[in-house]
This record gives C-alpha cells, sequence and structure tokens, in this order.
C-alpha cells in the first residue's frame, strides 16, 4: 500500500509550482491525471535540454508518474467532460490567474456542487484577492515583494536572481501540498471538502520568520549584511585560492573553536564573540586571507575529517555524486515507455515502512491524440 493510495488528484497546472506539488503527491502514490492543452505553450515541457522525443527533462521529472489527457478547457464539451470525471476525483489544482475557471465553468463552486468532497487548491501569484490578484509576475517579482532579495544582498551590489526557484517551490508548492493535505484529513472527520487559496507572495513572505520578527519588534528595517545569517557576521562564504568557495558555519562555541585552530587563528577565538563589527571584519578578513592558501580540494580534505560546520560550495554535478545524497537515494531510475530508464531527482520525504513510487517519467502527447 502506498501512502496516497486511493488518492485522486486533477491537474489543470503547467510550469513549476503545481507540477511540482502534483509529482509530489504521485510520488507518494496519489493517482494524478494531468490536464495539458493541446495548444497552450508550457514553457517548462520545452525547456532545454529536450529529448529525441521532445520533452524536455524537466518535464520529464515534473511530470512523472502522473497520465495525461489532452484537453482544450475551450472548446465545446471540455467541461462536461470535467463534469463527468470530477466525481472520481478527490483534489484539483489549478494555477489559472483569479476568474479564469470561473469563467470555463470549473470554479470551486460550480465543482463543488457536482462533488461536495472536492478539495480544490488554487496557486496564483497574489492570491484571489487584493489589489495585486490579476496582475502577471513571477518568481523573482513575488520575492521581490516579500522584501527577500533586498536584505540578501550584498552591501552596493544588487540583487541576484536565485538559481532555485523560492517563491515558486518553498511558496507555491510546498505550502499548496500543506494546504491540500490538511483539508483531506478534514475531510475524514466532516465528509467536506474545502478551498485552498494559496498566494505565492504570501507564502514567500511568511518565510521572513526570523528577520521580520524582529522588524516588527523593533520597528528598524534589515539592511544587507547587516546581522549574523545575511552576512554581517562570518557566517559566509570564503574563496580558496583557486576560486571556488566554503561555506562557513561554525556559530556555535564548539565548532568556532575547532575552525579557528584549523585554520590557524586561535588568537581570535574569543575576540569573535562580540558585537564590534570592527572586530567582526577584521577576523572576517583575516579567515579568507587563511582560507584562500590553499586550493579547493586540499581544504575539502581537511574538513571533510572536521566536524565544525564547515562545507564546500559544490557545483549541481558535484551535488548529484556526493555519498550523502546518493547514499539517501536523491538520484532515481525512472522507467521510459520504452523500457530505458532515465536518471531523476528523487522523493526527499522518507518513511520508515514506505518507499517512493517512481511508475513512470513524464510522457509526450502524441500528436493528433484526442480526448
Amino acid at each position: 500500500m502506498t501512502m496516497l493510495q486511493g488518492v485522486k488528484v486533477l491537474d489543470f497546472t503547467t510550469l513549476l509550482p503545481g507540477p511540482f506539488a502534483t509529482q509530489t503527491l504521485a510520488d507518494l502514490g496519489a493517482d494524478v491525471l494531468q490536464i495539458v492543452s493541446p495548444t497552450r505553450h508550457d514553457l517548462v515541457r520545452t525547456l532545454s535540454p529536450v529529448d529525441e522525443e521532445g520533452m524536455s527533462a524537466a518535464g520529464r521529472q515534473l511530470h512523472r508518474s502522473k497520465e495525461v489527457l489532452p484537453l482544450d478547457l475551450k472548446e465545446g464539451g471540455a467541461k462536461e467532460r470535467i463534469y463527468e470525471l470530477i466525481e472520481q476525483y478527490d483534489i484539483i489544482f489549478e494555477q489559472f490567474r483569479p476568474g479564469v475557471m470561473a469563467r470555463l465553468g470549473l470554479d470551486y463552486e460550480t465543482l463543488h456542487k457536482i462533488n461536495p468532497r472536492i478539495i480544490y487548491c488554487s496557486i496564483t501569484g497574489y492570491g484571489q484577492t487584493g489589489p495585486y490578484r490579476d496582475r502577471a509576475g513571477h518568481d523573482l517579482n513575488y520575492l521581490s515583494i516579500a522584501g527577500i532579495p533586498n536584505y540578501s544582498r550584498r552591501k552596493g551590489e544588487r540583487p541576484s536572481p536565485l538559481g532555485v526557484q523560492l517563491a515558486d517551490l518553498a511558496g507555491g508548492s510546498l505550502y499548496s501540498l500543506v494546504g491540500v493535505l490538511a483539508a483531506l484529513y478534514k475531510r475524514t472527520q466532516t465528509g467536506e471538502g474545502e478551498y485552498v487559496d494559496i498566494s505565492m507572495t504570501d507564502a514567500s513572505f511568511s518565510l521572513n520568520v526570523l528577520f521580520g520578527s524582529s522588524v516588527l519588534a523593533t520597528g528598524e528595517d534589515v539592511e544587507p549584511e547587516s546581522n549574523l545569517l545575511n552576512g554581517g557576521d562570518f557566517y559566509d562564504y570564503y574563496e580558496t585560492s583557486d576560486g571556488r568557495y566554503l561555506s562557513v558555519g561554525s556559530l556555535e562555541p564548539p565548532f568556532r573553536k575547532k575552525l579557528c585552530e584549523i585554520v590557524g587563528l586561535e588568537e581570535w577565538y574569543e575576540r569573535t564573540f562580540t558585537e564590534d563589527e570592527m572586530v567582526l571584519h577584521a577576523f572576517k578578513e583575516a579567515l579568507q586571507e587563511r582560507l584562500k592558501t590553499r586550493d579547493f580540494a586540499s581544504w575539502c580534505a581537511v574538513f571533510e575529517e572536521a566536524d565544525c560546520c564547515v562545507e564546500p560550495v559544490l557545483t549541481l554535478k558535484e551535488a548529484m555524486n556526493h555519498p550523502q545524497l546518493r547514499a539517501r537515494g536523491m538520484i532515481v531510475g525512472v522507467p521510459k515507455e520504452d523500457g530505458t530508464v532515465v536518471q531523476q531527482i528523487g522523493q526527499p520525504i522518507q518513511f520508515q515502512n514506505y518507499l517512493p513510487t517512481y511508475r513512470h517519467v513524464g510522457r509526450i502527447i502524441p500528436k493528433g491524440e484526442t480526448t
């Protein structure tokens, strides 16, 4: 038995937030039916690299273990087809702007009348209410409104786009999963469905749990490189002699003491327990100077044997071969329809008595396929 055996999900989403959420549900055993428009372009499905069948590697990952139903929701009969399906389903995900599903006759109020047990999740940039509800946006826009990039940059430098879509994934995908699974639990008690409204901006804003609480308490804004965790202390990245980087997170006294001993800065240990910015800055400079005396591989060998919260900044390819991630099964083989196997990133949620389900990679919609 799978963790979500018997749970059926109807997925109207495209791009990243919704598909990643429903990929997670599929990994945990839910049956996911992906509604795909034969005419609407989905950037993720064609994002380079693309295989010989025309599907991107990201598309194969995000649509794994899902079944596909090509259906143009604007065509006659499409709405009726969904009405037929909806009685069999538990959860709906959609990612259109507010009002689109209502115009299609597929909003929560309509579908709830057909199936009162349905759990319906809408993922949008700004939510179903508020002055920005109809505004277009992308990941870095939502993070910007949430106040995150400004204090996450270096002083005097512009913010850098993240390589991971934080608002889409931590905001849209993961919060939607929490909401949907909470509603699913509620339904076991009441028998009633629920509507879940996820704003990626709201979700991103909520991630300011440490700095945001400080600003609310003091009324003082948080500036770049101004405190312990955003570069204002020695908790930071440091360059090696060959242009690679190490992450140093040796905050606690035992780790800090070990770090100072390893790099030959023992005299600095006691002095680092201060709020004097000049002293902290001087220690950072001294630490950077020492770490730049040796190359990346040399320091990796040293810190591999030292338990002091110093780790190498790996490339993504290096991370995929890291023994810890390999031991945890984070690279998995997923079968294609032709019997070959594709390597993908695995499901990180691990249980004692259950293994994730990787039924197949996302498939291509054959040309001319109809409903």
